[in-house]
């Protein structure tokens, strides 16, 4: 499967919610904010477990209070339909 572009690309970006940036037509980046290591380690725990389940994993990055992800998918090395139901389901745990 090619990796998505053009229309195709930007409707899935579009459906997103917002904090996510489209970097190059070839990934998805965003930073997540806590209040302290704690809750950022929580829901860095939280997107693991999740990228074991979906066999999908994203670069993370944890810090005091923030996680930054960064995901595409390697074996088309671009974006994949994956890759959006990966950021969705991400939003949806920091809720």
């Amino acid at each position: 499967m090619p990796p998505l572009k053009g229309e195709e690309l930007q409707d899935y970006y579009n459906r997103l919610d917002e904090g996510w940036d489209l970097v190059d037509n070839h990934h998805l980046t965003k930073s997540y904010d806590f209040e302290n290591f704690k809750q950022a380690l929580d829901f860095t725990v939280k997107i693991g477990e999740m990228s074991e389940e979906e066999g999908h994993h994203p670069e993370i990055v944890l810090t005091w209070g923030n996680v930054d992800v960064t995901v595409y998918t390697h074996a088309i090395d671009g974006l994949s339909d994956n890759d959006f139901i990966w950021a969705a389901k991400a939003d949806k745990l920091y809720k």
